[in-house]
């Protein structure tokens, strides 16, 4: 059979770059095929082994870049005009998925086996295709044991490359990998011991097994049960992680008492929150609904981010409304509310302006407040101005946030419980959700406003990564949101309640009210993972950093040997 243009196996392979990057992106929400997630990093490997380093990296970022612009494409939903232009909403979201897209280049280019360039094999027609996966699938060992090595060192090097992601430039955690199996409850259980990165390791190590199964299926067409040596030790351990949390499920125990909440969903658009003349009207509306939605015995009523237009502690009508509220229906308020105080250091005429979550006791008393830690880049600071300066004309926010310094517990004593607040995305931080947990910590809240980003995928994209935080620390997390998901969250990650409007979805205004069980007053029982956090990405770290400087080396010996 003859073609009249032969096909490039170098377009073949960017091709299924691409195809993977996509594949990853739909293992996560809206679209949630939680099993594609499987298929993604052994196929950004098909695509790139037999080639050279550089090749590698360029294959591996075509495919990153494929599934963070896929994923991350409410970026452009923000309302956000520069000069009239909705230019740097699309700088954004280049920017921010081109950066995140080295993350897994380099991870292909370490992991994939390398090759020779060959002008001649790049150029072969479709009809010698099967040559061409005869090749690829002698490029791995011959040993099934260094087979084997290979793929723990490379899903060992994923987790590697995902605690960098989280930590880096104040870090970007969004969706990593093991977040895709948010629905997979019993699987999910192992984060109490290794944090969501256990749950990622599984998936790269069992892709890359299913890869090397394919390749022996090719390297030996005639061997039926081949592939099963690929497979077997990454299905049985995944085998037994599920029988495990089904029985940690089972031996769930009793709650003894409940706390009955109401969460405040005002679905106020971003244009709005940016519209001073629109402030009255807004919190006008605010309480309105509030008023409506404690028509129920409330403990704990809570308000979303920036659903506050004027400062808490510095306005009085907003204090004098909100103590009032308080009192006349006894009940415990966190809110979100941007503050302010005199600078720790600079000019004395310039304040530190905070993005803050407050307190209020029944009796209308503000009684403690929370300051935000990791601040979102663009969004509530602009970075590197000292040197570019002309950043923050592509920003909607003037001047900035300072970030705060250390967890606050939100002691409740009429109620007896206490609890800890994030806010925004904080709850994508697996080291930051876990420093807030302590023995007295019931319960976690988050409130945050997704409101930049319309009807995206944004919000329920959060809400998965967020659920992660409840089984990692074994306590349930409640999530207040300005346009979704508000809901809540046991501490085995099952999510029991969420708001839904008049249409069906998660973005519209309205209220949520549900009674969170909890267990006997007193000390609660600390987690392997809150009480030693990420041992098992440091390890991965530490095995990657070995297998990097081996291959650095080999590779300077390579070049310096073709030198002489």
């Amino acid at each position: 059979m003859k073609f009249a243009q032969p096909i490039s196996v170098v377009t073949s392979r960017y091709a299924l770059a691409v195809v993977a990057g996509l594949v990853w992106t739909t293992a996560f929400p809206n679209i949630g095929l939680a099993g594609f997630a499987w298929l993604a990093p052994g196929l950004l490997v098909a695509a790139a082994s037999g080639k050279t380093g550089g090749e590698r990296f360029r294959v591996g970022f075509v495919g990153g870049l494929a599934h963070y612009l896929s994923m991350l494409y409410w970026l452009l939903l923000i309302p956000f005009r520069w000069h009239g232009v909705p230019l740097a909403p699309g700088v954004g979201w280049l920017a921010l998925s081109s950066f995140v897209a080295l993350y897994p280049a380099g991870w292909v280019w370490l992991v994939a086996f390398p090759g020779e360039s060959s002008r001649q094999q790049e150029n072969a027609a479709l009809a010698a295709w099967h040559s061409c996966l005869l090749k690829f699938s002698d490029a791995f060992p011959q040993a099934w044991a260094i087979r084997t090595a290979w793929a723990l060192a490379g899903a060992a090097a994923w987790v590697g490359g995902e605690m960098v992601l989280a930590r880096f430039l104040g870090g970007f955690p969004w969706d990593l990998l093991g977040v895709s199996q948010y629905q997979m409850v019993p699987l999910i259980q192992m984060a109490s011991v290794t944090g969501v990165y256990g749950v990622s390791f599984m998936i790269v190590w069992t892709s890359l097994g299913l890869l090397l199964a394919c390749a022996m299926l090719v390297r030996r067409p005639g061997a039926r049960s081949v592939w099963l040596g690929e497979l077997f030790l990454p299905i049985l351990v995944v085998a037994v992680l599920f029988n495990l949390g089904f029985r940690q499920l089972r031996h769930e125990p009793r709650p003894a008492r409940s706390i009955h909440f109401t969460l405040i969903q005002p679905s106020i658009p971003q244009t709005v929150i940016w519209s001073a003349k629109d402030d009255d009207a807004r919190f006008a509306d605010l309480l309105d609904l509030t008023e409506r939605a404690l028509s129920n015995e409330t403990d704990v009523l809570v308000w979303p981010e920036a659903a506050l237009p004027k400062m808490l502690r510095y306005d009085t009508n907003t204090f004098a409304a909100i103590s009032g509220l308080a009192r006349r229906h006894h009940v415990y308020m966190i809110v979100g509310s941007d503050d302010a105080e005199p600078p720790r250091r600079g000019p004395p005429d310039q304040p530190d302006y905070f993005n803050s979550a407050f307190l209020i006791s029944p009796e209308g008393e503000l009684l403690d407040r929370y300051i935000k830690r990791d601040l979102v880049i663009f969004g509530e600071y602009v970075p590197f101005t000292r040197w570019l300066p002309f950043l923050q004309y592509f920003t909607p926010i003037e001047g900035g946030f300072t970030p705060g310094t250390h967890a606050e517990q939100f002691d409740l004593p009429q109620l007896g419980v206490s609890t800890s607040v994030m806010i925004c995305f904080e709850d994508v931080f697996p080291q930051l959700a876990r420093s807030d947990v302590a023995p007295p910590t019931d319960f976690l809240v988050n409130i945050t406003n997704d409101g930049w980003f319309g009807e995206g995928a944004a919000q329920r994209q959060q809400a998965a990564s967020a659920l992660f935080r409840t089984v990692e620390n074994a306590r349930p997390l409640v999530r207040c949101c300005n346009n979704g998901l508000t809901c809540w969250i046991d501490a085995h990650g099952r999510l029991r309640q969420s708001f839904l409007d008049a249409r069906g979805t998660i973005y519209g205004a309205g209220f949520l009210n549900f009674a969170l069980p909890l267990p006997p007053p007193g000390p609660q029982p600390l987690t392997f993972y809150t009480r030693h956090g990420d041992w098992f990405g440091w390890a991965c770290v530490a095995a990657t950093a070995v297998w990097l400087a081996v291959r650095i080396v080999r590779v300077w010996r390579t070049h310096a040997a073709r030198g002489l």
